[in-house]
């Protein structure tokens, strides 16, 4: 029987931009930007996330199938433009799924998922099987929220802890009294637990031990994500040594113009920096930071850009295949964003997802009604 064309014929782009829930990111009176990005002539932390724009692509190959793709958080057009004449014509049989032929950048993980998921799919597996197959059949997630009130935390952590979620993660900063959080949780949920992170904003070691300390005292802090900058691992160590709450480096290979690079997860396990790690990234570097962490006897999470259906439903496959991860990821895209676009949303059922399992490939079906409802613009290349 003679194999189906697999040459990929078309990609069609959808820019999307779907903005979050009402309060939902952090309290009304609370101006806290999220985006750690520079986007044009903009700095970084300037830009709330839900107001920069997606990208929804389907792959089309020669014989009909159609491999889903989503991207991360604003794009460059001009290599995307570059990578598409460079995967036109080519089929997706001949690529090497852990070394994809693309350059180094944000957008590799989105040409990635389509080209996977239409391999997937044509082989008619679900994705975590070219991962080597989902070890748990459903992922712990957690809650999530920005900046909070002091007044508002506890109530507001309330609503999550009575839908089944054991665990909340923050961002915050110097200027938040996250100990007065953690009062305020443990009164109005108790047995919840909490993660904080301060991407990097506690400065140094000094701030860090008097926070520390005081969350301590409360009790109910599960892990600690990235409290100073990431370039002093001996200080990480130090803070291991100082308490009992585990200290976790994010590694987020999307962030490739930071220099982020699965080689970070090496450094710190060297230096003794850390007791588990945030590893966000796509689908083969994903792996390959996995098995660092496992081989290390060490756990992790999968994390995200609050992002949309496709990219979680790719989450899962992930997080549901890979050894160390363990805590509870940062899959609540559609908790905070009005839509994930997907015509069956994941399954959650609080503190778990579901693998998705719509079919073979990433298990998920786009919703055309909203993506027409968020569509901003469109485009073809072929």
């Amino acid at each position: 029987m003679p194999i189906a064309d697999k040459t990929i014929v078309s990609f069609r782009f959808d820019e999307v931009i779907v903005p979050a829930h009402k309060g939902v990111i952090n309290s009304d009176s609370l101006a806290k930007p999220l985006h750690m990005l520079p986007v044009g002539g903009k700095a970084a932390w300037s830009m709330q996330f839900d107001e920069l724009p997606k990208l929804v692509l389907r792959m089309t190959l020669a014989d009909g199938t159609v491999g889903l793709g989503e991207f991360y958080r604003d794009h460059e057009w001009p290599r995307i433009e570059a990578i598409c004449a460079n995967l036109l014509g080519q089929s997706i049989m001949d690529l090497p799924l852990q070394d994809l032929p693309l350059p180094l950048c944000r957008e590799y993980d989105g040409f990635e998922c389509a080209i996977w998921d239409a391999y997937a799919k044509s082989l008619g597996v679900p994705m975590h099987r070219l991962l080597g197959g989902a070890i748990r059949d459903r992922v712990p997630v957690s809650a999530w929220s920005s900046h909070r009130t002091q007044e508002e935390v506890g109530p507001w952590v309330k609503r999550y802890h009575e839908q089944g979620y054991k665990v909340i993660k923050f961002k915050c900063d110097l200027e938040d009294d996250v100990a007065g959080w953690c009062a305020e949780i443990k009164q109005h949920a108790p047995g919840m637990k909490v993660i904080f992170d301060p991407n990097q904003r506690w400065e140094n070691a000094g701030n860090a031990r008097r926070i520390i300390r005081e969350l301590e005292a409360v009790g109910n802090v599960l892990l600690l994500e990235d409290p100073l900058p990431r370039w002093m691992q001996l200080d990480f160590a130090e803070l291991r040594r100082f308490s009992s709450i585990p200290i976790v480096l994010h590694v987020s290979l999307p962030y490739v113009f930071q220099g982020q690079r699965p080689h970070d997860a090496i450094n710190a396990i060297a230096h003794n920096a850390v007791d588990g790690f945030n590893f966000n990234g796509g689908l083969a570097k994903f792996q390959v930071l996995d098995h660092i962490a496992a081989t290390a006897g060490l756990y992790c999470w999968h994390g995200s850009e609050i992002d949309l259906g496709i990219l979680e439903a790719m989450y899962v496959h992930q997080s549901a295949a890979a050894k160390s991860c363990v805590w509870p990821g940062d899959i609540f895209g559609r908790m905070i964003r009005t839509h994930d676009l997907l015509e069956t949303p994941l399954a959650f059922e609080p503190p778990h997802v579901g693998i998705p399992a719509d079919g073979p490939g990433l298990g998920v079906k786009l919703d055309e009604a909203a993506l027409a409802r968020f569509r901003t613009s469109e485009r073809t290349i072929a």
